[in-house]
């Protein structure tokens, strides 16, 4: 969840919000910032490796700017049927760039962020190269089994 720059704006639209963060002074700070605008963020500090997301949970997951590949089995399982999954992060072509992460555990391969939401229905999805090499996705977890 960072500091909450996707998290509040998701409240302020009416969302319930959870956000998850494994550093406890970034999701106090979203929590702190949701309150002084009158918002509502439940936060959690936690390795999402060690303790799991609870499965069909979320109407919509976001992640943006990060990539840790053994999540997401998780993020497919938390996201409810009929829900939504949001996903940005940095492709390796980032790389070329100059600016950002530069290791190939941080980077995305050519059409994996696809790959991951198999059995999802796709219902937007590019990879860019400029101003950033990014990879993105809307994705919609199926009402059956996936």
């Amino acid at each position: 969840m960072g500091r909450g720059r996707h998290a509040i704006p998701l409240a302020r639209a009416g969302f319930r919000t959870f956000g998850v963060d494994r550093r406890l002074d970034a999701v106090q700070s979203a929590v702190a910032a949701a309150r002084g605008q009158g918002l509502t963020i439940l936060g959690w500090c936690a390795d999402l490796t060690v303790t799991p997301l609870p499965p069909s949970r979320f109407a919509v997951v976001v992640v943006t700017r990060y990539l840790q590949r053994d999540l997401f089995a998780a993020l497919r399982q938390t996201t409810a049927p009929g829900g939504f999954v949001l996903y940005e992060t940095f492709t390796r072509a980032q790389r070329a760039l100059g600016v950002g992460p530069t290791s190939p555990d941080h980077l995305l391969e050519p059409e994996e962020l696809r790959g991951c939401f198999s059995g999802f229905d796709v219902l937007f999805y590019e990879e860019v190269l400029a101003p950033e090499a990014v990879a993105r996705i809307v994705a919609r977890r199926r009402l059956s089994a996936s």
